[in-house]
């Protein structure tokens, strides 16, 4: 069957977005005039029928959309490595000794130095996704890189303790 999303028109409310899963589970969200917005769970046995409703607001709304958005992106980078022979995805903890911490990433040349790509940074629970040059390496960060095994075993080394 696969993923479907289904759009219902509500005269005099807004508009209902339904995903469909791939098992047959409906999640709508219902998008008022005004701005609000509703997650609604259906029930699995009935699938007419709303089993919850969660009022969001803006900023939950966002919060939700940057965790589902945050994880399927690391999702897709790591499904790499199983499409591309010798190529690997991997998340790096920045070290708290990090010569690199609170410096930006162009400062590391991870690039030319490792020929692997830092793709990502993970902070408190947010993608930053392409970080430029211009970014700052953070306490706590998680690097996502792609590269080849010996390329990210580099990073990791760089990261770790500088340029040799």
């Amino acid at each position: 069957m696969g993923i479907r999303i289904e759009k219902v028109d509500l005269p005099g409310i807004g508009v209902r977005h339904d995903l469909v899963t791939e098992s047959g589970r409906r999640i709508s969200v219902v998008s008022h005039r005004d701005g609000e917005r509703d997650l609604g769970v259906f029930d699995r046995d009935d699938p007419d029928a709303c089993r919850d409703s969660i009022q969001l607001n803006d900023d939950e709304a966002a919060a939700l959309a940057d965790v589902l958005g945050a994880s399927v992106m690391l999702s897709r980078l790591t499904s790499l490595s199983d499409e591309t022979a010798g190529l690997y995805t991997e998340q790096i903890a920045l070290p708290t000794d990090s010569p690199y911490l609170n410096r930006t990433l162009g400062e590391t040349k991870a690039r030319t130095r490792t020929h692997s790509s830092i793709v990502a940074i993970v902070r408190d629970g947010t993608i930053i996704p392409s970080p430029t040059p211009a970014d700052h390496l953070r306490a706590g960060d998680v690097i996502v890189a792609v590269g080849t095994r010996e390329g990210l075993d580099g990073v990791a080394k760089l990261l770790a303790s500088g340029p040799d």
